[in-house]
């Protein structure tokens, strides 16, 4: 390598030290403030998780984020300090391993309640408003099973139709041949009165599941202001569970409000249920003619009450309300189960703790830069004028002293050579820069 490159080389390599001795005077102080603000946000996280307000508590959470602090400064000082410095690629590699474990513990017992104070009162928020959504599809569910079930009425209507015509039929002789209200036409009047209690109980229903869906969605209402209103999370999740609670009592009101099971067992009682009366025609014929009619009209009796009993199933199969039940949840805990939606403050959580991790690279840069002018010389057998000039002020200051202070023992080995014989060792000198 030839002079003229070698002292550019050394130029350079001198250029950056300097810069890098001047960013030395504060990137201590820069570490120091990065690593306060992440204490600051990491005591504010650990308050939301710890519900006891008194003084051992917040000792509890200020000695925490303090040794944080001390943690995130210590181990980022080692880092910018001696990974730059090291030349074997074991080494690099291996504090290299290190930084990334230490960045992983970093973000383990730091960033997640940075996270949490950043964004904390939000994340409960969302979890509010994810369990409002929640409680509002199973009040919907709910209701629309319970108005299914209110609207097998109309099919009770129609069945309990079909055996009121049938039985003015019989009045009319036009069934059994025997006119008047006979044992045909008493049998047809008993399953028109079941059906028709029936259907007004399901009648009565309609106002009973229209009152309770009303106060449901009432309360929805107020779940959701609350979730978007002011003031303190704590208070507003206190009496969101209240309102929870209440929903969901309404909801377990809608699911007993639906009639389909009441229609299914009214129906298999339709079938079952069935008193025959004497039969009470004056002659044989008449009372062969009621038998066959009777018989006929139990058969009615089975289809119309297969039918109910299929319309009721086909409610009853209908997907149930799923059970909700709001669970209140810190800050800490709802950042990490909603962290899709908070993507932003996660990133700020760890970047506030690992933006170290940057200074660390641009030193190694800039290290293997100096390393790299330099080559493999030594830059202790180059000088400076500058220092040229102050190395000898101080032989000047040396010169000063008493001779006999001065004075060093001759060794016993007179084979050493005298120090002023020996050879000069030649120096490298550079105008000053």
């Amino acid at each position: 390598m030839s002079d003229t490159h070698l002292r550019s080389g050394d130029r350079y390599a001198r250029e950056l030290e300097r810069h890098l001795g001047w960013l030395d005077t504060f990137t201590s102080t820069a570490l120091g403030v990065l690593a306060t603000a992440s204490g600051i946000y990491t005591y504010l996280g650990v308050r939301t998780l710890l519900d006891d307000p008194g003084i051992w508590t917040t000792f509890a959470a200020l000695a925490y984020s303090i040794a944080v602090s001390v943690g995130i400064f210590v181990f980022w000082s080692y880092m910018i300090r001696l990974l730059p410095a090291v030349r074997s690629a074991a080494s690099i590699i291996g504090l290299l391993l290190t930084m990334a474990l230490g960045s992983v513990a970093i973000i383990a017992m730091s960033s997640w309640l940075n996270a949490a104070a950043l964004a904390g009162s939000a994340a409960v928020e969302q979890h509010m408003a994810t369990t409002t959504q929640r409680y509002q599809a199973a009040l919907e569910r709910a209701h629309s099973n319970a108005v299914a079930g209110q609207s097998l009425a109309r099919d009770v209507a129609r069945v309990r139709q079909s055996f009121t015509d049938l039985s003015e039929q019989e009045a009319g002789g036009n069934l059994s041949g025997f006119a008047g209200r006979g044992a045909v036409f008493r049998v047809l009047t008993q399953k028109g009165s079941e059906l028709q209690a029936l259907e007004d109980q399901l009648n009565g229903l309609a106002d009973p599941i229209a009152a309770a869906f009303d106060q449901g969605n009432a309360t929805l209402s107020r779940m959701r202001d609350m979730g978007v209103a002011a003031g303190p999370i704590g208070e507003r999740t206190v009496t969101f569970s209240e309102e929870a609670v209440n929903l969901s009592g309404l909801i377990v009101q809608l699911r007993q409000l639906n009639p389909a099971p009441l229609v299914a067992r009214a129906a298999q009682d339709l079938r079952d249920a069935v008193l025959v009366p004497e039969l009470d025609g004056t002659s044989a014929e008449t009372r062969a003619g009621q038998t066959s009619t009777i018989t006929s009209v139990l058969g009615l009796v089975d289809q119309r009450s297969d039918t109910l009993a299929q319309a009721a199933a086909d409610v009853i199969a209908q997907p149930a309300p799923d059970d909700v039940a709001y669970t209140a949840i810190s800050a800490a805990d709802a950042v990490i189960l909603y962290r899709d939606n908070f993507i932003p403050a996660w990133a700020g959580a760890i970047a506030i703790d690992l933006l170290p991790a940057v200074l660390v690279f641009i030193l190694m840069v800039v290290q293997a830069a100096i390393r790299s002018g330099r080559g493999e010389n030594l830059t202790d057998d180059m000088m400076t004028v500058g220092e040229l000039r102050a190395a000898l002020a101080a032989a000047d200051v040396l010169r000063m002293v008493e001779p006999e202070s001065r004075t060093v023992p001759r060794p016993a080995d007179a084979s050493l050579p005298d120090v002023a014989t020996a050879p000069a060792t030649p120096v490298l000198i550079r105008p000053a820069e």
